[in-house]
């Protein structure tokens, strides 16, 4: 099975909050990925605190794990995603749908801690390691 891991989970990892990191050093490298739309809100995050140490320990998790970008079926997801939560009157969020889409794109159970946004995108596999 593989992992795409959310812009939070990846955010509690690096400050050491709860049992994420314990969670990731639990899987071989090849189990798991980030997007490379999480990449962007964590350097976005590093840049506003203007922290350097944020940045290289980001620098060092983007080098242990995939980044995948987002591509043409990640966008066909996103299309789809967006219609049918916006259809049901239960939107989460832009960037949220372009991260749950890309995890269904690429056949990954998403892990986050936002359990209750992206629980609302139907056939995504969603898990919490905090």
């Amino acid at each position: 099975m593989k992992y795409l891991l959310d812009t939070d989970t990846v955010s509690c990892a690096l400050r050491g909050e709860g049992q994420v990191a314990g969670r990731i050093t639990a899987h071989k490298p090849s189990e798991l990925c980030i997007s490379a739309i999480s990449l962007a809100e964590l350097r976005y995050g590093a840049d506003r605190k203007g922290s350097r140490r944020l940045h290289a320990l980001i620098d060092t998790f983007a080098t242990a794990v995939e980044v995948v970008a987002f591509g043409e079926e990640a966008a066909i997801e996103f299309g789809r995603i967006g219609t049918v939560l916006a259809g049901r009157g239960t939107p989460i969020g832009e960037l949220d749908v372009l991260i749950a889409a890309h995890a269904a794109s690429l056949r990954c159970t998403l892990v986050t801690n936002n359990l209750r946004h992206f629980s609302k995108v139907p056939g995504l596999a969603v898990e919490n390691w905090k």
